[in-house]
């Protein structure tokens, strides 16, 4: 109805004459209008229009705020609900309704009002030059857009905007009926229960059983989280993911935990079965979804002597032995145990180490590990090394948490550079001893003394492996008679390149070589502290070949047109700049003469 009425009266304006419609209207300018300066006023408010049906006013004006006169004003009146006053006896930020304010214009106060603190309202605008007279039962405005033109409004009193929805009743009778109407997805399904899956994928938890109490579980693999390295006991092992993870155990009481903390304690690592596939969960009772957990050799529960925590376990070991889609076939794990003495602080590092490989395989092939590319490196894997017969990893030095030299190294990736450095306490004893001490520490023990060329090489094969280059230092060099010279830092350098085909290069060790650092210590040092150093640095030395470059293509071109004897004959006069012009002038000729024939 409001619609029909303000088109009815935007055709009355059009008909005025032009000379009225030029009046100037009285009104200030002014914002748009928001949620928050536009609605209902009260005595307080800054809003005066013609609220009374049938009143004319001539040009709707704006009245500036005033101050009531000595009267009780309620300054919210239009909400009875303040649903953003969550403070009680104190004013709530952008709150327009909270009465704890004591505002009568939150605007002037407030850069926004919260949802919902003001009362919904609607406006219709017009340009301010159609309207000569208004006589709208609404409240009207005149505004000032933001391009400075001036704007008509009309405050329309739409009841829906504030409606208020009453609570509706829920009981046993209607609840389903309205959690179908306006339900949706629920995380669980009630009518459905999804089947295990019939075998384990890459990197899927392994599934457990504790007989004993009939609970499944995941097989653990505890690794270390935070800057301390806290063991985080629920980390579960992946299917065919073999790897290795190193924690922390603080103590505040390790003589109350020596013997309770299952932690400590190698029985807790195989008191289960491990399910052979997934789907063996649905048949509990069946033993052939089910693999013991062997221990390689008999490992002691852990028990307190005096100040000594013994036998508890720093290491385990699992050795997981699966069969393609037939899954886990064999599960066997062994242990590393140590002492621990009894006093405030005490800390255990524990390794935890998965091992897959494919059921029924040599113990030969086992044992020479896995490949680091077939047969160039691969970036990121190993760096492959021979002591003696011995194929292992190059490390690097890796410190504990106080900074002391660890047991357990960094593993050297090819490809990656690298720096690492501890501290390690030096003992009272000579000079050649503490040089053998700390050369083992350096380069690890024991100490690399060749390097395999690619990533696949054999330890039977000498021809696949190549010498570490080393250098020592000289000591009749420091001329020095009462100290001893140790090294500090170890520098690793290897030269590595392509080779093969540019379409599949293949990365191999050109060659390696140990650069000592050495520094100069008193003899027979007291006990103190030397910092070492290990990097390790890859230098490509790749000569690539130059690209190949294709013949020249000769594209010959005949030209058939009527004109090339006479490209002919002006190139080659240009060219030799000397000749007789007459045979041009005799094609030339013969061209008129042929033109002249075919115009008669």
């Amino acid at each position: 109805m409001f619609s029909l009425q303000l088109a009815l009266l935007q055709v009355f304006f059009l008909m005025v004459p032009e000379r009225v419609l030029s009046q100037p209207s009285p009104s200030p300018s002014k914002a748009m209008p928001t949620h928050s300066d536009l609605g209902p006023r009260t005595q307080g408010g800054t809003l005066q229009s013609s609220e009374v049906p049938g009143i004319s006013t001539v040009g709707p004006t704006v009245v500036t705020s005033s101050t009531p006169e000595n009267k009780t004003v309620s300054l919210f009146p239009v909400l009875p609900i303040c649903v953003c006053d969550l403070t009680p006896g104190a004013c709530d930020i952008n709150c327009c309704c909270d009465s704890d304010c004591y505002l009568l214009h939150p605007r002037t106060v407030f850069s926004f009002c919260l949802p919902g603190s003001v009362r919904s309202s609607s406006w219709v605008c017009v340009d301010n030059s159609l309207i000569f007279r208004s006589n709208s039962p609404f409240p009207s405005r005149v505004f000032m857009d933001s391009n400075g033109i001036k704007q008509f409004c009309v405050h329309v009193n739409n009841s829906r905007l504030n409606y208020l929805q009453k609570l509706q009743k829920v009981n046993a009778t209607n609840f389903q009926a309205l959690a179908t109407e306006f339900g949706g997805e629920s995380f669980t399904s009630t009518s459905q229960t999804q089947s295990p899956p019939p075998f384990y994928r890459a990197g899927d938890p392994i599934l457990t059983y504790f007989p004993k109490w009939s609970v499944i579980s995941l097989l653990k693999q505890p690794a270390g989280v935070g800057a301390g390295g806290l063991c985080a006991k629920s980390n579960p092992a992946g299917f065919l993911e073999s790897k290795s993870t190193t924690c922390a155990h603080f103590f505040k009481n390790l003589a109350d935990s020596c013997t309770s903390d299952p932690a400590l304690n190698a029985a807790s690592y195989y008191n289960f079965t491990v399910l052979k596939v997934p789907r063996g969960m649905s048949d509990l009772q069946n033993m052939e979804f089910q693999v013991p957990v062997t221990p390689v050799s008999q490992a002691g529960s852990p028990v307190l002597a005096g100040n000594t925590c013994q036998n508890v376990v720093s290491q385990v070991i699992y050795e997981i032995e699966t069969n393609g889609t037939f899954g886990i076939q064999k599960v066997s794990v062994s242990f590393g145990q140590t002492n621990l003495t009894v006093e405030p602080g005490t800390s255990l590092q524990q390794d935890f180490i998965i091992h897959f490989r494919a059921f029924q395989q040599s113990t030969a092939a086992s044992l020479t590990g896995s490949r680091s590319g077939n047969p160039g490196y691969i970036v990121g894997k190993p760096l492959l090394v021979l002591s003696g017969d011995i194929r292992h990893s190059m490390t690097l030095l890796q410190s504990q948490g106080d900074g002391t030299c660890a047991i357990k190294r960094h593993e050297v990736q090819f490809g990656v550079n690298a720096i690492s450095g501890c501290k390690l306490r030096l003992k009272r004893v000579d000079c050649s001893h503490l040089q053998q001490e700390i050369y083992q520490t350096l380069h690890g023990s024991p100490r690399p003394e060749h390097i395999a060329i690619f990533g696949n090489a054999d330890p039977a094969q000498k021809g696949e492996w190549t010498g570490i280059l080393s250098r020592n230092y000289n000591v009749s060099a420091m001329h020095c008679t009462s100290c001893c010279v140790i090294p500090v830092s170890l520098e690793i350098q290897i030269l590595w390149a392509y080779i093969g085909l540019q379409s599949n290069p293949q990365a191999h060790v050109s060659g390696a070589r140990f650069l000592y650092q050495f520094q100069s210590i008193q003899d027979s040092p007291p006990e103190t502290e030397v910092p070492l150093t290990t990097v390790v640095t890859f230098v490509d030395i790749t000569q690539k070949p130059e690209p190949p470059r294709g013949q020249p293509r000769i594209d010959w071109k005949y030209p058939f047109d009527f004109f090339f004897p006479f490209k002919m004959a002006f190139s080659r006069g240009a060219d030799s700049q000397k000749g007789s012009i007459f045979p041009i002038l005799i094609l030339c000729l013969l061209l008129l003469g042929v033109l002249n024939l075919e115009t008669k």
